[in-house]
């Protein structure tokens, strides 16, 4: 009895067993064979837009002849260039800070050790200037109650999704020109994508670098101009062609 049992055991698995290797092919994704001539493609798009924020770097200096000294000098301006930053309308949440910093200066003589001649405290804050025709505007009020560390201006999008879009589009365009530029000169034609990979992606502009000395010299509001920024965008695409 207990060898039919196991032989019955046995037949109700070898009859389960294809049906569950079909179920499985079932669920698979067919993938179309590779029929004509694979051709791969790179290609890179590119949008232009005129940004609409600006993010400053900027903050306060100090000397003293104690760190502590240094610091305390720090934080008072500080406060003071922080709450500037409030009256010119950089929200809370757009001030970050991006650097805090004490360091002795030492004067160096030939054949003697180096001699402290104080401290210097440095505390930066990046802001982010939504309305980005206020960005003179801000800087000035920053300068105006003792701030006097500015790093440059970073211009860009508030929201890039628009611009990478366009240039995935433009991409795409130009990967698909090429391929029936390809697909003339042998003699055939793109039959379909088989795939497409997507590198690299927004391409943010370099910092502009603003010197003190001239910031002081304006009598009027500190000129900033946004310019255009390019968005650019690479893809890899596969096509077959017959």
């Amino acid at each position: 009895m207990q060898w039919m049992r196991a032989a019955a055991v046995f037949a109700v698995m070898a009859v389960a067993a294809p049906q569950m290797a079909a179920a499985q092919e079932a669920q698979t994704p067919t993938m179309l064979a590779l029929q004509g001539t694979e051709l791969s493609v790179s290609a890179e798009g590119k949008s232009t837009g005129r940004p609409d924020m600006a993010t400053l770097n900027l903050g306060v200096t100090t000397e003293a002849p104690t760190a502590q000294a240094a610091m305390q000098a720090n934080a008072t301006r500080m406060n003071a260039l922080i709450a500037a930053l409030r009256r010119a309308g950089i929200a809370e949440r757009d001030i970050q800070t991006s650097n805090i910093s004490v360091n002795p200066q030492q004067v160096y003589q030939d054949g003697q050790p180096p001699r402290i001649t104080g401290y210097q405290a440095t505390n930066t804050v990046t802001a982010k200037v939504r309305t980005i025709a206020n960005t003179g505007r801000v800087i000035d009020s920053a300068v105006a109650v003792g701030g006097n560390t500015i790093n440059g201006v970073f211009f860009s999008y508030q929201d890039p999704d628009a611009q990478l879009d366009a240039a995935r589009r433009n991409a795409i365009g130009e990967a698909r020109r090429r391929a029936d530029l390809y697909a003339s000169a042998l003699d055939m034609h793109v039959v379909r994508i088989v795939a497409v990979n997507e590198g690299g992606g927004y391409s943010p502009p370099m910092p502009v670098p603003m010197v003190m000395g001239r910031l002081a010299a304006q009598a009027d509001s500190t000129p900033v101009q946004a310019g255009e920024i390019d968005t650019t965008v690479n893809v890899n695409v596969t096509f077959e062609l017959r």
